[in-house]
């Protein structure tokens, strides 16, 4: 059953400027996700908006904004075939026990968006 829907744009060159402060990079993304964004090269400022709007987007879907956690507390990965999913730390991890979020990212040179569904999860 769907409890939440979030959804979030941005714009890359908002994201990009912001990085020329260390300091939001690592208020906003976590030494894994920083690892795997810098081998993106050339393209590599629509990647961190994309993840910048999927923790956006998730924040949205619980209804919350960004309370009782911080945005290092999401951490976006992508399976073998690139579909990105979402990893939880510290008090989001708990407060997301037994539920599920989905999300999917897109990106153009100019926007990065993302959509995030929150489930509960089926036991059987």
């Amino acid at each position: 059953m769907i409890i939440g829907l979030g959804n979030d744009i941005v714009e890359v060159k908002r994201i990009q400027k912001a990085m020329e402060n260390i300091k939001f990079i690592q208020r906003v993304f976590t030494p894994k996700e920083i690892e795997l964004l810098e081998k993106k090269g050339v393209n590599k400022y629509q990647s961190y908006a994309g993840r910048f709007s999927a923790k956006e987007a998730i924040s949205k879907a619980l209804g919350t904004g960004i309370r009782e956690f911080s945005l290092l507390d999401i951490e976006i990965l992508n399976d073998e075939k690139g579909k990105p999913y979402p990893v939880f730390y510290n008090n989001l991890e708990k407060i997301l026990r037994n539920k599920k979020i989905q999300i999917s990212i897109s990106h153009t040179k100019e926007y990065a968006t993302s959509v995030a569904i929150l489930s509960e999860e089926k036991y059987e």
